[in-house]
């Protein structure tokens, strides 16, 4: 297996190198600062798996990905990158990337998502996922109204509907409907999970 290491950081890409070339089924590792290598590299020497920086100096790192996807060059891409931006992991998906990793990532981990990718499967770093899912969530927050949030904050104390409705002084008709309008809002399906939530997050 051949590998492509594209960042604009000598550091990294040395870094990178150096612990793919300790791997026994990685022969040969390249390495590339900008687009303009990168393309070069992967339309003559076709790596099999290309791991890609999102920031390269003042070129995107997912352009030089949908550049190559142009010129149907036959690449496994990883985004190596140490943005956690949900809309930088939805550009990357709607790429079709097979993997995202941060770089704060362990080696063994990147080293692990190479394998995965290897054999057909895409790899998202657990990390980005959990983050992704927490910032949708804060943003759906914004949604509720200040009486649901109310309601929200008891569930992750663990009341019962009746429990709530007697400390905010409302009907238990009233909450029941809050907590219904609060699970559809949050995409929850369970009142557990909304309790949960309220629990790590809030």
């Amino acid at each position: 297996m051949n590998v492509l290491v594209v960042d604009d950081h000598p550091l990294v890409r040395k870094g990178v190198k150096s612990i793919l070339s300790m791997e026994d089924n990685i022969s040969e590792v390249w390495e590339a600062s900008c687009m303009s290598e990168a393309l070069l590299i992967l339309t003559s020497r076709n790596p099999d798996i290309t791991l890609v920086d999102i920031n390269l100096g003042l070129e995107d790192g997912l352009e030089t990905i949908k550049a190559a996807q142009e010129k149907n060059v036959a690449t496994k891409f990883i985004v190596l990158t140490s943005s956690s931006k949900k809309e930088d992991f939805v550009k990357a998906q709607k790429l079709d990337v097979d993997g995202y990793i941060l770089k704060e990532a362990f080696t063994e981990d990147i080293i692990y998502a190479i394998h995965v990718v290897e054999r057909g499967r895409k790899f998202y770093d657990p990390d980005i996922m959990h983050h992704c899912v927490t910032q949708s969530k804060d943003r759906l927050l914004d949604e509720l109204s200040p009486r649901e949030k109310d309601v929200l904050a008891e569930l992750g104390n663990g009341l019962s509907n009746i429990q709530i409705a007697e400390k905010l002084y409302i009907s238990e008709h009233t909450v029941k409907k809050h907590v219904s309008s609060i699970l559809s809002k949050l995409n929850f399906s369970h009142r557990t999970e909304a309790a949960l939530y309220v629990s790590k997050n809030i």
